[in-house]
């Protein structure tokens, strides 16, 4: 039986915003049975989000427990980056919140 080779820090990186629990696997380097039971179990060592019977993770929080702060903060930049560039959008504007009405 072989193994798949676990993801380099670098693959792990290029990973989705919400990888599938194997791709979850492969990154914490252990198998689809173990993974499997560990989600079952509730003892996955991240949060695992069902998506009817598909799983995923978090990539921000996969990226925190491997150790990968600056990582963690090259995404969190990115999606600032993103969010700042959005049409209509002028960064530092504020925010209209609604209005609270009483009943």
């Amino acid at each position: 039986m072989t193994t798949a080779a676990p993801l380099t820090p670098a693959e792990v990186a290029a990973l989705p915003a919400m990888p599938s629990a194997l791709q979850a696997f492969a990154a914490l380097n252990i198998g689809e049975t173990l993974g499997y039971e560990l989600i079952k179990q509730g003892q996955f060592p991240i949060e695992v989000v069902r998506f009817g019977r598909a799983f995923r993770v978090r990539k921000a929080e996969l990226l925190a427990y491997l150790g990968l702060p600056e990582l963690v903060a090259a995404e969190v930049q990115s999606a600032a980056a993103t969010t700042s560039d959005a049409p209509g959008v002028q960064p530092g504007a504020p925010v209209e919140q609604p209005a609270h009405t009483s009943k």
